[in-house]
């Protein structure tokens, strides 16, 4: 296997070069070889527009891609959430390593949990995703909550909170933990109150297709239960012809018997962004053996969701 050192594309975010850094171990490790990091900057960086006004899908990662496709780096790390469900011929997802907490965590002042928020609370998010669960949530329980859109990096989403601005901000807890700061989280948010989005807290590491070497070398990374979840839930994403901003929210997760793996569940919502109108089901079967198997679990429950008329609580139908 070569010497040189892999060129590591990742975005110039905080987050994205702590996770970045962390696979770069992880890489240095499996494959005896120097990792290098390339900052890239994206639409998504660069862009003030709120993530539901761009259109979500991909305003991170297709200028990774196309320093993947132009040779300008050996590989990328993404957060799996923010990839297109549709996979270019011409690049593969080599590894996707062991998923940390999927949940949405609350960072409220005075150290807040959620059901303790005075009655007016505003609440920062720019997922309309989280929005739809949250007031639905607020609805059925009789709390009275705002949802505020937001953009910016965590220090400045944090920082609405400190300023006095908002009551609160949510934010994926598996980022707060990258960044090392989970001690913020005032309350972490259960899963049955929001599903995270799909593929919340893994991360992706994709190269070119025609690199087999690499393939190889970054397959020691990939965790299969991971990737069968996250398949199953980009499944359900994909046949609800809905975008990475899309106020849909899924989760697989495993159902085991002391040490012993049984079943996969996998969880779907999809609601107004007021909260007023939700489809939320479940399934549950075996757990997928196989790359199909785990698409056809996404699919299957999608069209259950559809037949409930999930499709028109999404707005426009992003492809």
């Amino acid at each position: 296997m070569s010497t040189r050192a892999l060129r590591l594309g990742t975005r110039r975010s905080k987050l994205a070069m702590a996770q970045s850094g962390q696979v770069a171990d992880a890489v240095r490790q499996v494959t005896g070889r120097p990792v290098e990091l390339v900052e890239i900057t994206t639409y998504g960086d660069v862009s003030r527009e709120h993530l539901a006004q761009i259109g979500g899908t991909g305003v991170f990662v297709t200028a990774l891609r196309d320093a993947l496709l132009k040779g300008e780096v050996d590989f990328a790390v993404h957060s799996l959430k923010d990839l297109p469900t549709t996979q270019p011929e011409d690049l593969v997802l080599a590894a996707v390593p062991v998923r940390e907490d999927p949940r949405d965590a609350l960072v409220a002042r005075d150290a807040l949990k959620f059901t303790d928020l005075p009655r007016g609370a505003r609440i920062g998010t720019g997922s309309p995703r989280r929005m739809a669960q949250l007031n639905a949530y607020a609805r059925s329980h009789g709390l009275d909550i705002e949802t505020v859109p937001i953009r910016g990096n965590v220090d400045t989403r944090i920082g609405y909170v400190r300023d006095g601005e908002l009551d609160a901000v949510v934010l994926a807890a598996a980022g707060l933990h990258r960044i090392g700061r989970i001690d913020e989280v005032t309350d972490f948010l259960s899963i049955d109150t929001v599903l995270p989005a799909p593929g919340q807290g893994a991360l992706a590491i994709e190269c070119a297709a025609d690199n087999a070497e690499l393939i190889a070398g970054l397959g020691a990374l990939d965790d299969p239960y991971t990737r069968v979840a996250v398949t199953a839930e980009r499944s359900l994403l994909a046949a609800l012809e809905a975008g990475c901003s899309a106020p849909v929210g899924a989760l697989a997760d495993l159902l085991a018997d002391g040490q012993i793996v049984k079943e996969m569940r996998l969880r779907g919502v999809v609601g107004t962004t007021d909260g007023s109108r939700m489809v939320q089901l479940s399934t549950t079967g075996p757990v997928p053996e196989t790359h199909d198997q785990a698409m056809t679990l996404g699919r299957e429950l999608a069209a259950e969701m559809l037949a409930q008329g999930a499709a028109g609580l999404m707005g426009e139908r992003a492809q």
